[in-house]
């Protein structure tokens, strides 16, 4: 069983100048599947001079890269695009197998990250300038949009192929180049992009794949001279590490944090509706979602029907081995993540609240945990006021709206939102009302490529997708010219 899970995962590679380079004289990192705890693969890792040699190439690339034609650079996204959507399934199976979700989720991740290049490929043929009319008939004012440079990009293990993929889109789209981090706990999904955009005929030095120990690859690639900009998808506590390194040397940054979503349900809603959809919402990838809702404030006169109808739906969830038929809910990515969520059910216990259903590991070798739902939990509670990015949820009554959109607002995070009600006046002011980038009512629709997906607060700051996307990967600069 070991050896046969060794051979059916993808080899792993760095991939600079348009070069696969194996773990030959270097360093590795092992990986493991997540549901048997069994070692499938080793990562290789960059060194000093690895990582040195990727900027100059991004570098190098560039010069050649920010000249070509917009309609070329977008046929390349689209043959990329093509290509993901034909390996779709083996890369699905790989992710499955390094990072844990169940494999319909997995496939269904890459599939629709190919929408993201579709996008980005007609959008980046849309960056336009602009004519200002001057004061004098001898001077002609002209604003140029022109791409920054070479990005130093860092993607999450949460969603391994789709969160690489809109840097990369986003990058190459605009005329820039970048050095891609992904997560080495669940590699397989960048190495699968670098393949396809090295097939698709992506010049050599655009995209560069690296990986190592984070402090270090951070603080190298982002005080790397030669880099102009910083992505990052990641928890607030190394966003803000981040972001204080890249402001030292006054690199632009898009950072796209956590959250600690809420969600206002009013006794006017579908509650039943409401109910089925949060309940597969919420334990979707075992809960380990930037914008996973997790504190669920319902209205009194409807708290009793919706916590019955929500412990019905999260009763349906089956948990096991992401490649097995049938399974909706897989493990926690690792040790360390399962021993967190323990702790947050531990202090929720402490201070007196009720565990409906859940609160404990599941089987004697992955990292699986129930399903966990804790009723009305302490306000100064760890699941009230940290993220715990996992398969967690409270759920706490109130009887004014105010009150909850309040509660709702009182952290310091504001990635996404969510709300049910049949009323349009109260759409409108839980629309308002709620300091979050994103607001979802009666539904959960941040997915598509063509809407920002973004941040405020210590959610973090900047937008992937939609006409903002390439924003901060482009310089304005002005031409005035007298004749």
């Amino acid at each position: 069983m070991h050896d046969a899970s060794r051979s059916d995962y993808a080899p792993l590679y760095l991939y600079i100048d348009g070069e696969f380079l194996s773990a030959a004289h270097r360093r590795t990192q092992p990986v493991f599947n997540p549901a048997t705890d069994e070692q499938i693969g080793e990562v290789p890792l960059a060194d000093v001079d690895d990582l040195a040699r990727a900027v100059a190439a991004a570098r190098r690339a560039f010069e050649s890269w920010q000249e070509v034609s917009p309609l070329e650079r977008s046929d390349l996204l689209r043959k990329a695009a093509q290509l993901i959507r034909e390996r779709a399934a083996a890369i699905g199976r790989h992710i499955t197998m390094d990072q844990g979700k169940p494999l319909h989720e997995a496939i269904a991740e890459v599939h629709s990250s190919a929408e993201y290049l579709d996008w980005h490929a007609e959008e980046g043929r849309r960056i336009y300038g602009r004519v200002v009319p001057a004061r004098s008939p001898q001077i002609q004012q002209i604003v140029l949009r022109e791409p920054i440079g070479v990005c130093a990009s860092f993607s999450p293990w949460n969603f391994p192929f789709n969160q690489a993929l809109r840097k990369i889109a986003a990058a190459l789209g605009a005329g820039c180049t970048l050095v891609l981090k992904g997560s080495e706990e669940a590699p397989s999904a960048v190495v699968a992009l670098a393949r396809i955009f090295h097939d698709a005929g992506v010049p050599s030095g655009c995209l560069n794949i690296v990986w190592g120990a984070p402090r270090e690859v951070t603080r190298q690639l982002i005080e790397d001279p030669l880099v102009s900009k910083v992505s990052y998808t990641g928890s607030v506590s190394v966003g803000k590490q981040v972001a204080a390194l890249a402001a030292s040397h006054m690199k632009r940054m898009t950072m796209e944090l956590g959250g600690h979503a809420p969600v206002l349900i009013c006794d006017d809603a579908d509650i039943a509706r409401a109910a089925h959809m949060l309940a597969a919402y919420k334990f979707r990838n075992a809960g380990q979602v930037c914008v996973s809702p997790t504190r669920f404030f319902v209205q009194r006169s409807a708290y009793a029907d919706f916590v019955n109808l929500y412990l019905r739906e999260v009763a349906k969830i089956r948990v096991g081995d992401g490649l097995e038929e049938g399974i909706t809910m897989g493990p926690l990515v690792n040790a360390r993540r399962a021993s967190e969520i323990e702790r947050f059910v531990d202090d929720a216990r402490s201070h007196g609240s009720e565990v409906a259903t859940g609160g404990k590991r599941l089987g004697a070798a992955g990292h699986f945990f129930a399903p966990t739902v804790v009723l009305d939990p302490a306000r100064d509670s760890r699941l009230m006021t940290e993220e715990p990015f996992g398969p967690l949820v409270g759920i706490v009554p109130f009887d004014d709206l105010e009150e909850a959109i309040c509660a709702a607002n009182r952290l310091p995070f504001g990635l996404a939102s969510y709300a049910f009600t049949e009323s349009s006046r109260r759409a409108h002011r839980i629309s308002r009302a709620l300091q979050a980038g994103m607001v979802n009512i009666n539904h959960f629709g941040m997915a598509p490529a063509e809407i920002p997906f973004g941040g405020v607060k210590e959610s973090g700051f900047g937008s992937e997708g939609g006409t903002e996307t390439f924003e901060g990967y482009l310089v304005t600069k002005l031409v005035t010219q007298f004749h």
